[in-house]
């Protein structure tokens, strides 16, 4: 009986992606944290215009907030954070650990401002 050929044992093997470099890591941790700044910054600006346009005024008693927020609006508030999740299991499956880390603070702040906006909304 013949053994088989150590190529034949390499070929059954799954190829194992290599990691990209600690350097190309770290210049696109850099990128998304300036990108990922940008949006939260961005984001709270828009969240303190928002609240404070539709704080009630001292003569009226009723706020200008709509009960009815489009499906749209929810869709935008809570995607934000899944695809922020999305981009951090992404990249550490890439083997990239430091945009990993980076991705996975964004989607922190994702997160917490999609639930402040919701308490906005809701209120």
């Amino acid at each position: 009986m013949a053994s088989p050929s150590t190529d034949d044992q390499e070929s059954s093997a799954p190829p194992r992606r290599e990691r990209p470099s600690l350097l190309t890591d770290i210049a696109v941790a850099l990128l998304l944290l300036v990108a990922d700044a940008v949006i939260v910054v961005v984001a709270g600006l828009l969240f303190l215009a928002v609240g404070l346009g539709t704080a009630p005024s001292p003569r009226s008693s009723s706020t200008a907030r709509s009960r009815d927020t489009p499906a749209v609006t929810w869709l935008i508030i809570w995607g934000a954070p899944a695809v922020a999740a999305a981009g951090a299991f992404v990249h550490a499956r890439l083997r990239m650990p430091v945009t990993a880390v980076v991705q996975g603070l964004f989607t922190l702040a994702c997160l917490v401002l999609a639930v402040a906006w919701t308490r906005m909304l809701l209120s």
